[in-house]
């Protein structure tokens, strides 16, 4: 007896349109929100690339077409010519977070371990503006 594979995250949330609404939402937050200045900043004046490159990303996350994993580097490689600090890690973090929340329909279970998951992913990117191992503040 076989049984059938639970659905993937991918589809429990509703797809291509619930993920490409967060990746949506994610950008609109960038580019309305002053709070996110900074990271915006780093961002290209067409945001269109990167909001498709994104739904690629969390799509194929989630368990759904795995495009965007089978076109070449890393998300970590292509992220770090970038200097990513903890403040803008945390920005990003924060607008992903808001992104998720305001998918009103969204699996809460789901919402929430995406959120961690894109926070911890958000602060594994940080390569810029930390203290080097073993210093300590001058007195």
């Amino acid at each position: 007896m076989n049984a059938a594979a639970p659905p993937s995250p991918y589809v429990r949330i509703g797809g291509a349109p619930v993920v490409r609404a967060i990746a949506n939402r994610f950008y609109d937050l960038l580019e309305q929100d002053a709070a996110y200045a900074e990271l915006r900043a780093l961002h290209a004046a067409d945001l269109g690339p990167v909001r498709h490159g994104l739904t690629l990303f969390l799509g194929g996350w989630l368990g759904g077409p795995r495009d965007w994993f089978e076109r070449g580097p890393c998300i970590m490689s292509l992220h770090r010519a970038f200097p990513i600090t903890p403040q803008l890690a945390d920005q990003w973090a924060l607008a992903m977070t808001c992104a998720i929340a305001d998918q009103e329909d969204m699996d809460s279970d789901i919402a929430d371990a995406m959120t961690q998951a894109m926070g911890h992913m958000a602060r594994g990117m940080i390569n810029f503006g930390l203290d080097a191992p073993g210093a300590s503040a001058a007195a």
